[in-house]
């Protein structure tokens, strides 16, 4: 639609990457300047900050995002789509801790074998105590990886964004991070924590006022581009 747009109405055409729309209208809500970011949705779940023009990765999952940890694990019960807002609702009733596996490997972690032991536990436990303890172990691997990078890189602000920053204890665990390494916290406003057309439009304004625009013939969708591959000539 972008690419037909700019051919009838003969204007500009910038290149935007979904995850950068993510961080940079979390940035804008929060006026964050030079933030570590925990970016997680259905597509990405990645730790990442800003240095030498790109963004580069300190963290991400080897095999599923927490956003599709949660989706699959939804649909297996199942439960409304999307599935995370379920999860957070019925996690709210949980009291039992269940044991799950925790897998961080180096900084990265690994979603595919923890979704595969709570599925295996429906049907078995209360609903409650799963979803309760499938977000304490999912979110606790992101919040180690997030404080190692945190105390690696030394920034003094911690941003979170993307569709799964709406959950209450995410947030409430990454302010604890924020918090004991003396780093701002901010997470975006819940309104633009999804995918939305605002976090596309503002990063295309960046982009067009920094100079950046492509040819609509050499113009395409590009499924597999890598966050810390895109060039950001605006920061």
């Amino acid at each position: 639609m972008a690419r037909a747009l700019a051919v009838w109405l003969n204007k500009p055409l910038a290149p935007v990457h979904h995850a950068i729309g993510h961080i940079e209208i979390a940035a804008k809500m929060a006026d964050v300047k030079d933030p570590l970011v925990t970016l997680v949705s259905g597509g990405h779940t990645t730790v990442t900050a800003f240095t030498g023009g790109r963004w580069r990765i300190f963290g991400e999952t080897e095999d599923i995002t927490l956003g599709n940890l949660l989706d699959m694990f939804g649909r297996a019960v199942p439960l409304p789509t999307p599935g995370g807002p379920e999860v957070e609702k019925i996690a709210s009733r949980g009291t039992n801790f269940i044991e799950l596996p925790y897998v961080v490997k180096g900084n990265d972690v690994s979603y595919s074998g923890l979704l595969t032991a709570a599925k295996k536990l429906l049907g078995k436990k209360p609903l409650e105590d799963i979803c309760y303890s499938l977000q304490e172990v999912s979110f606790a691997m992101l919040a180690e990886a997030t404080e190692r990078a945190l105390a690696h890189t030394q920034k003094n602000e911690l941003m979170l964004t993307g569709g799964v920053a709406a959950n209450k204890r995410l947030a409430e665990m990454l302010r604890i991070v924020a918090e004991s390494h003396g780093a701002r916290f901010s997470v975006v406003p819940r309104e633009y924590s999804g995918d939305c057309g605002a976090q596309i439009a503002w990063t295309g304004i960046l982009a067009y006022s920094a100079g950046a625009t492509i040819e609509v013939a050499k113009s395409y969708v590009k499924p597999r581009w890598r966050l810390d591959t895109v060039d950001i000539p605006w920061r």
